[in-house]
């Protein structure tokens, strides 16, 4: 049996767990980490070449990234994106449509080694930018494992009518929660490492975007529900002790 204060404790972290499992995968599956804003007539001189480099497969960082610049790009943590005319021939109505064209990144584009000359691979390694690039990919899917696993403990918990397991599950958020926290500042820092090297051009302003709000808002819920889930648990385990104290007296 439990008090209702620590029911609706439960409750309460129950729906921040819900609410911040939905705001990590929402931001892992979208690709507005990051946004470009440049001139509408930007993204109209572009050639299609230059946009066939950046949907190819064996595009460079220096190559998409200068894209990205160019074309209003948005960048996530599986994609790149950037907003292109329709029909980008060069006897295209100056009226033409805008559209998103978008090429994902594979796996060994998310492992690969960032060099310190983006796009110049006799430059040597940047370590720096390699791992923290690998950090930003790895460390959301770590913490939206831990935040699953922790809600098959709290089934198991309920099926078994016991608070103990909340402690754990307490735990397991708080490790989510400084994951996603990690992978927040991984981008930061890669992103500002990015623009040292390859500077966007005056005329182009650049911002985080909703997906990467997201996963801000995220880590701070994981922690409220973590300190919710502990909380209830060594509360009504000192109050069980003692009331099993009083009875034994």
């Amino acid at each position: 049996m439990m008090d209702n204060h620590f029911a609706t404790a439960l409750v309460i972290a129950c729906v921040l767990c819900l609410i911040s499992t939905i705001y990590m995968a929402a931001s892992i599956g979208t690709d507005f980490w990051y946004e470009y804003h440049s001139p509408v007539g930007n993204a109209s001189e572009l050639s299609r070449s230059i946009l066939e480099e950046f949907i190819s497969m064996d595009a460079d960082e220096k190559t998409y990234t200068d894209a990205l610049f160019r074309c209003n790009g948005t960048v996530g943590l599986w994609r790149r994106c950037i907003t292109v005319p329709q029909n980008s021939h060069w006897y295209s109505p100056p009226e033409t449509d805008m559209v998103r064209r978008c090429i994902s990144f594979s796996l060994s584009d998310q492992f690969a080694e960032k060099y310190v000359e983006p796009g110049n691979h006799n430059s040597g390694s940047d370590l720096n930018r390699t791992y923290l690039w690998r950090l930003q990919f790895l460390l959301p899917f770590v913490s939206l494992g831990l935040m699953c696993f922790g809600a098959l403990i709290g089934l198991c918990a309920c099926a078994c009518r016991s608070l103990y397991p909340a402690i754990a599950i307490g735990v397991l958020h708080f490790l989510a929660g400084l994951c996603t926290l990690g992978s927040v500042s991984c981008y930061v820092a890669g992103i500002e490492l990015l623009h040292k090297k390859l500077h966007p051009p005056d005329d182009v302003q650049g911002e985080f975007g909703w997906s990467f709000c997201l996963a801000c808002v995220s880590a701070p819920l994981q922690f409220m529900a973590a300190a919710l889930f502990i909380w209830a648990a060594r509360t009504n385990r000192k109050e069980f002790t003692l009331l099993k104290t009083y009875r034994v007296a």
